[in-house]
């Protein structure tokens, strides 16, 4: 036997700060990602308008993502489930990506992070009219919050609080509601864009978020979620 001391394994806190830092790592490559094709896209034409389904598209897919990653990393924390933790981590470093492109794109066309109504950027497609997003009224923000499928604060505080198989299951339902309020956003852009990487991400979002509605049904029925 070797008599050479073994590293030992990382605390869990010290796993924690593992995934952050992943994830700061994975924002940051798309980040400069998102600055290379953004910029090379520019140059071939006109920036977006503020009012465009672009900006409105990068605008409104951020918050929501933003809340979908912070899901994901509650219960990361905390399953116990090896498959859900795999798709949460999943989740998590991939919208943290696509998130940080969308906030490049914004700068490079030097628009403002925010400004417009939520939603009103959908108005004109299919998409906009099931959402209810053509009324001569834009929607408020919990509206709109409400038709793109997020979670209430008191639903996030409930995702907190559960433990075990009800936090997972809770977490299933949101994220179901949740993927499934993204996909119409994704259909709007495909819609009404024309900017070649903003489509390409619309497509890879709808196509992405599709088939993980699909893994999260299944680990809803293993784990016999009502």
């Amino acid at each position: 036997m070797s008599d050479e001391p073994t590293t030992p394994a990382p605390a869990p806190a010290q796993r924690w700060w593992v995934v952050v830092l992943v994830l700061l790592a994975v924002a940051a490559l798309a980040f400069a990602i998102g600055r290379f094709s953004t910029f090379g896209a520019q140059s071939q034409g006109s920036a977006p308008a503020t009012t465009s389904p672009e900006a409105g598209f990068a605008r409104d897919m951020q918050v929501h993502h933003s809340q979908a990653i912070e899901m994901a990393m509650e219960i990361y924390r905390k399953t116990d489930d090896p498959e859900l933790r795999i798709l949460a981590y999943d989740i998590a470093t991939g919208q943290s990506g696509q998130r940080g492109e969308m906030y490049d794109w914004l700068v490079q066309w030097g628009l403002p992070q925010s400004g417009e109504p939520m939603m009103t950027w959908m108005s004109g497609s299919d998409a906009g009219h099931a959402h209810g997003g053509t009324g001569e009224e834009p929607l408020t923000d919990e509206e709109a919050h409400a038709a793109m499928g997020m979670a209430t604060a008191a639903e996030i505080s409930a995702l907190e609080d559960a433990t075990g198989q009800e936090a997972d299951c809770l977490f299933l339902e949101l994220m179901i509601r949740h993927h499934e309020g993204a996909i119409p956003m994704a259909d709007a852009l495909l819609e009404l864009g024309s900017e070649a990487r903003p489509l390409q991400v619309a497509q890879t979002i709808k196509d992405g978020q599709t088939a993980e509605i699909d893994a999260m049904e299944s680990i809803q029925t293993r784990l016999g979620c009502g």
